[in-house]
C-alpha cells in the first residue's frame, strides 16, 4: 500500500479472532534506552486500531497483503540503501551479544538481458569488540560467488583477505543465515513465505493471533507493528511471537524480532533472533566501487 490510509483499510478487515492492544513501554526482552552512539532500538506505542468485525477472513491476510505491497515497493522503488544493522541471534541455545555493523546494500535489479545490478553487500563491524574492524563484501555472481572478508584486529588480521563460500562452514560459524539472506528485500520475502505457510497450517485461525499497533517508535521514528502470536507450540511453527516494525515514512520494515515459547511455566518468551535497520538512507547512489574490496577495505 502507498499510504497510511490504505494500510488502515486492510487493518479494518481483521476477523473477530484478532486481538488489538496498547502498551506504553518496551515488550519482553527488547533492548533498553541507548547509552552510547551505537543506539539500540527503543520501542514505545501510543495508540491502537480497533478491528472491524464484519469480514471473517484469516487474521494473517492483512499482514500478508501489507508485506506483498511492501515487497513490490522495495523491488520497484528501492535501488540501494545504507544503514546500521543491529543483529542478535541465538546459536546452539545461547543468545549471542548484539552485533552492530554499518551496511551498504544494493538490491538486485533485472532487465530484458538479465541482471543489470547484482545484489551487493558491504559490512563494516563496529561491535562487539572482537569483531570491530571486520569488513565483508559479497557481490552476487562475482568472484566465483564468494564473499571476501578480513579482520580488523590481530592476530586474525594478519591473514589478510579471506575468500569464503557464503554458506560454507567458516562463513556460517556463529550465524543463523548466510550473507546472501541479508537486507530488507530478503526479510520481507521470508516473512511472506512464513506467514503463508502458517496460514495453511492453521486455516481456521484456531492457533494464530495477529495484532496491529500504530504509534510504535524505534529511536524516535514512528512505526506500525504487526505482531503474530502462536499461543501453543506446534511442529510447523517457527516462533511463539514475531514482531515486524514498519517505518511510517519509508514504508519498509526496519525491525524483525522472533521469540520462542517460555522454557518454564509462567516464564518469559525467549528472544530467538532480531534484526534492526537503523539510520536507513534510501537510494543514495552506491556504485561498483563501493563493493570493490581493493578500493573499499581499510588497510
Amino acid at each position: 500500500m502507498s499510504s497510511r490510509v490504505s494500510r488502515r483499510k486492510w487493518i479494518s478487515l481483521l476477523a473477530s479472532s484478532t486481538v488489538v492492544y496498547t502498551v506504553a513501554v518496551a515488550w519482553g526482552q527488547e533492548p533498553r534506552e541507548p547509552r552510547n552512539h551505537l543506539k539500540e532500538p527503543v520501542f514505545r506505542v501510543t495508540k491502537r486500531i480497533e478491528p472491524d468485525q464484519r469480514m471473517p477472513i484469516h487474521p494473517l491476510d492483512p499482514a500478508i497483503k501489507i508485506a506483498e505491497d511492501g515487497l513490490n515497493r522495495i523491488r520497484t522503488q528501492v535501488i540501494d540503501y545504507t544503514c546500521m544493522i543491529v543483529k542478535q541471534e541465538r546459536i546452539n541455545g545461547e543468545l549471542n551479544a548484539a552485533e552492530y555493523m554499518r551496511a551498504e546494500i544494493r538490491n538486485r535489479k533485472s532487465g530484458e538481458a538479465g541482471v543489470v545490478q547484482p545484489f551487493s553487500v558491504y559490512l563494516n563491524f563496529l561491535k562487539p569488540d572482537d569483531f570491530q574492524g571486520r569488513e565483508v563484501i559479497y557481490v552476487e555472481g562475482h568472484n566465483n560467488d564468494k564473499m571476501v572478508a578480513h579482520e580488523g584486529k590481530p592476530p586474525k588480521s594478519l591473514f589478510g583477505n579471506v575468500w569464503l563460500n557464503p554458506d560454507g562452514i567458516l562463513a556460517m560459524h556463529g550465524q543463523r543465515y548466510p550473507i546472501t539472506d541479508i537486507g530488507i528485500e530478503n526479510l520481507v520475502d521470508k516473512l511472506i513465505e512464513r506467514a503463508t505457510r502458517d496460514k495453511k497450517s492453521d486455516p481456521e485461525a484456531l492457533t494464530t493471533q495477529v495484532r496491529f499497533i500504530e504509534g510504535a517508535k524505534i529511536n524516535g521514528r514512528t512505526c506500525m507493528v504487526i505482531e503474530v502470536i502462536h499461543p501453543e507450540p506446534k511442529p510447523y511453527y517457527d516462533f511463539h511471537i514475531a514482531r515486524v516494525f514498519i517505518d511510517d515514512q519509508l514504508q519498509v520494515p526496519v525491525r524483525y524480532a522472533a521469540y520462542t515459547w517460555p522454557t518454564t511455566p509462567g516464564g518469559k518468551p525467549q528472544l530467538e533472533e532480531a534484526y534492526t535497520y537503523l539510520d536507513m538512507k534510501v537510494n543514495v547512489g552506491l556504485n561498483e566501487n563501493d563493493f570493490d574490496h581493493a578500493k573499499k577495505f581499510r588497510r
